[in-house]
């Protein structure tokens, strides 16, 4: 009987890559800690800061028209289209998309997108980044889960292996450009603000503040309205559609989150355009998608149909 070469057998399917690629150094480390601290420490500021001086109209205007811009990258451009593809963009909104999710200071984009696709594959299991329950069911549990998965796992050392999760990202060479620029666009976010408030007021003090209401309080406001989807989002809210995990609707959190709180839906339907679909819903993303795609510049939309949000309604009965 001849023996059978090895080199000849059919290959099996190639092993999965691991989850996890490595730790991050100290520099990105210590980096983490100033994008999460500052901004906290200027949001907590603000409330005396504001109480009869240091607070004006221009200030407000600024911090919102950026808030807007930088909140919409975030759920438009990194989750709804770079993490799930409810949609296509032609490339200079994809772009513009990419930059204006940098402007949140919450990370490259594929770093994010790797972390998010991570969330969703082990979601409120173990592998997911950000699970609140991932250290049991006691009030003891959740406390330290609610706070683990608001801020205490951006802390963690340990990077998503990106060449597992984001491969198409890698090879999208703009992104790439986009993504190595992090820092330039961190820096942007917070002295352009400074610089309108400035010319403006035509004053030092008019950047001095627009600095910190437009730049600093605005970023840590976005911060937290983003983590309290992967926190408050996962322990408490509705569930009118079926998934498998505890993704929640938190309606108090819909404007300010631009409909990412209509949580369960998405865990529920990940591809989907909107979360928000049922009567009363506020889903402020879902609109500057539609609008995108009135202009021509997105398409093949993944809107939700009647059929397919029944079936999910049903299975969550």
């Amino acid at each position: 009987m001849t023996a059978v070469d090895s080199s000849t057998r059919p290959a099996g399917p190639p092993a999965a890559k691991p989850i996890l690629d490595g730790r991050r150094g100290m520099a990105p480390q210590i980096a983490v800690y100033m994008f999460v601290i500052l901004p906290l420490l200027a949001l907590i500021g603000a409330i005396p800061f504001a109480w009869g001086w240091g607070l004006g109209w221009t200030d407000v205007a600024i911090a919102a028209v950026f808030y807007v811009i930088s909140g919409l990258g975030i759920t438009v451009g990194f989750h709804r289209y770079f993490t799930h593809g409810s949609f296509k963009a032609k490339r200079p909104l994809r772009i513009a998309l990419a930059v204006a999710g940098m402007l949140a200071m919450q990370g490259p984009v594929i770093t994010w997108v790797a972390d998010h696709r991570r969330h969703h594959a082990f979601s409120d299991k173990e592998g997911d980044p950000h699970s609140p329950w991932l250290f049991g069911t006691s009030t003891g549990a959740l406390a330290k889960g609610f706070l683990h998965a608001h801020t205490g796992w951006l802390f963690d050392r340990d990077k998503t292996n990106e060449k597992r999760f984001t491969p198409d990202l890698l090879a999208d060479r703009d992104l790439v450009r986009v993504d190595n620029l992090f820092v330039v666009w961190s820096v942007a976010t917070l002295l352009v603000p400074a610089a309108l408030g400035g010319l403006i007021t035509m004053s030092w003090w008019g950047a001095l503040t627009a600095f910190f209401w437009a730049g600093l309080v605005r970023v840590g406001l976005l911060h937290h309205v983003t983590w309290s989807i992967n926190s408050i989002c996962h322990m408490i809210g509705e569930q009118p559609f079926a998934s498998r995990d505890h993704s929640r609707n938190v309606w108090p959190l819909a404007i300010l989150s631009f409909g990412e709180s209509w949580h369960n839906l998405h865990h529920a339907d990940p591809t989907c355009a909107r979360h928000g679909v049922q009567r009363g819903q506020i889903d402020i993303s879902a609109r500057v998608i539609w609008a995108f795609e009135k202009l021509g510049w997105a398409s093949n939309v993944r809107w939700p149909s009647t059929k397919r949000l029944e079936k999910l309604a049903t299975k969550a009965a």
